[in-house]
């Protein structure tokens, strides 16, 4: 029979459809072998020595460069203007400038790397990357919430093959957001602890979704995981807020962040996916009731009609299956 699960962080159901069931093998990639990419190319404009193209450097750490969006979601604030944008009214309808933030992570000078394949202080510098704009947009006033992302290949929506992550701070905290934070806060009002620390503690002890962990970190499929082979990787300790990064956990976070993405890399065929740092708006950085983490999420399945009227996600492989794959897979 499908079975119907709900996550216990976010209460949301998904239907793990057992009767479509796949395996690992038929989510790998079928397609001929690409050619070998090259460490540089001319028209890239990521790559190194063609800096010229990309715009100038926000900021640069061992060969990781962040640099503005050339073309930007949103947009900082003009000079003089309020920190936070005024709403204004159109007839019925609400409407604000669309003030923001919107900057790239070039995580690599060669073209041909990615975070699989990447060694371990490269993935490091990344980390140091991400954490050292993410406090500097934190504190800017102008920003609710700064989302850091990664989209890899075509169907995860990249345009560019060079290795990069986005980094996007917004001026209101969205709704999707604002349901998680207070899920878990309802969680710990009715209990007095963290939803992610106890499912940390459940997924230890069952260890049938667990995929790896260090002294730092653990990587599990959620039990109700929205996305075939959808893996967590969450800092042991209670931390809420990833800011809270400590610079101890920055090698057991870029050796487990690789870890993960490796197993993808070389056990599915290097499939698209999207991950995703999870954590709560700079005024809600001292609450006990949140957990950051990184949500990774293979691009295997395409929504269809059902998921898209429904808003209920249809999970075609078996979480416990999924974990068992990727926990075994040998690097």
């Amino acid at each position: 029979m499908p079975e119907l699960r709900e996550s216990l962080a976010t209460k949301r159901w998904v239907i793990i459809a057992t009767e479509r069931a796949k395996r690992p093998e038929d989510f790998k990639k079928n397609v001929p072998d690409a050619p070998d990419v090259p460490p540089y190319d001319a028209k890239c404009p990521f790559c190194e020595g063609n800096e010229a193209l990309s715009g100038e450097e926000i900021f640069a750490i061992g060969g990781v460069r962040v640099i503005p969006n050339k073309y930007p979601m949103l947009a900082p604030p003009a000079k003089g203007s309020p920190t936070e944008p005024k709403r204004h009214k159109s007839g019925i309808y609400l409407h604000m400038e669309g003030v923001g933030k919107h900057e790239l992570v070039i995580e690599n000078p060669a073209h041909n790397k990615c975070i699989a394949t990447m060694s371990l202080d490269e993935v490091s510098m990344i980390i140091r990357a991400y954490q050292e704009r993410y406090l500097a947009l934190d504190w800017d006033p102008s920003y609710k919430l700064v989302t850091i992302f990664k989209n890899h290949g075509p169907r995860a929506g990249a345009s560019q093959q060079h290795a990069h992550s986005q980094i996007v701070a917004t001026s209101f905290i969205p709704l999707h957001e604002r349901y998680a934070i207070g899920e878990a806060q309802r969680y710990y009002d009715e209990l007095g602890r963290c939803v992610y620390c106890d499912i940390i503690k459940n997924e230890l002890s069952e260890k049938e979704r667990l995929v790896t962990q260090n002294g730092r970190f653990v990587a599990f499929v959620p039990y109700a995981a929205v996305l075939p082979y959808e893996v967590c990787i969450i800092p042991l300790r209670h931390s809420t807020t990833f800011a809270d990064l400590q610079q101890d956990d920055i090698g057991p976070l870029a050796q487990i962040l690789r870890e993960v993405l490796a197993k993808f890399y070389h056990g599915m065929n290097n499939p698209d996916l999207n991950y995703i740092i999870r954590t709560v708006p700079h005024h809600s950085a001292c609450e006990p009731y949140y957990h950051w983490h990184i949500q990774v999420l293979p691009r295997l399945t395409t929504p269809a009609g059902f998921e898209i009227g429904s808003g209920i996600t249809v999970n075609v492989a078996l979480p416990e299956e999924s974990a068992k794959f990727l926990r075994e897979f040998k690097l």
